[in-house]
């Protein structure tokens, strides 16, 4: 994978990133993303280097933010 750097910022984007707007829906229906294939996409172009991911509120009716956070879900354990 090739890395551009991004701005100003100490960090570099991947060259190709990973587009939400079209994943994977149930039964037709663009507000049910099939979340299974989804996580098993995003997995997959994670695993091979891409480290953006482009998605916006609209996408899926608000959905495909929710489903693209969970591969990410953070647990913290408050003692």
């Amino acid at each position: 994978m090739k890395y551009r750097k991004f701005g100003k910022l100490d960090w570099q984007a991947s060259a190709l990133g990973f587009g939400a707007m079209r994943l994977p829906v149930l039964n037709g229906n663009q507000s049910q993303v099939d979340e299974a294939q989804t996580i098993k996409m995003i997995r997959y172009a994670v695993d091979h280097g891409v480290n953006y991911i482009d998605s916006a509120y609209g996408y899926h009716r608000g959905n495909s933010e929710i489903v693209i956070a969970r591969p990410y879900k953070v647990t913290t354990v408050v003692k």
